[in-house]
């Protein structure tokens, strides 16, 4: 996925109302998780993302601060999420547990 005409999103535009459900890419432009909530709002709120799985199933829940992703609005409007962590990097970290 080209990036380069993808507007990053203010701090004001990172709320839970916008980020949920979105897609998180990885270095590679793998597809490696989905936003599952948001604690919080602006770059420092707490971003849990489901990682790996099908359908949710077998998915592990982990969380970042919104400073560690770069939220991006595409062409069309859709919001996602770029990372330079990868998908076994993620699957490392701890639990995220609710």
């Amino acid at each position: 996925m080209d990036h380069s005409n993808h507007r990053r999103l203010s701090g004001a535009e990172l709320t839970p109302d916008v980020l949920q459900d979105v897609s998180v890419f990885g270095p590679d432009d793998e597809d490696i998780g989905t936003v599952s909530h948001v604690h919080g709002s602006g770059s420092t709120a707490q971003v849990i993302i489901n990682v790996g799985g099908f359908l949710g199933i077998g998915a592990k829940s982990i969380a970042l601060t919104a400073h560690q992703l770069e939220f991006m609005r595409g062409e069309g409007g859709e919001v996602h999420a770029v990372t330079s962590f990868t998908k076994d990097q993620l699957r490392a970290m701890p639990e995220y547990v609710y």
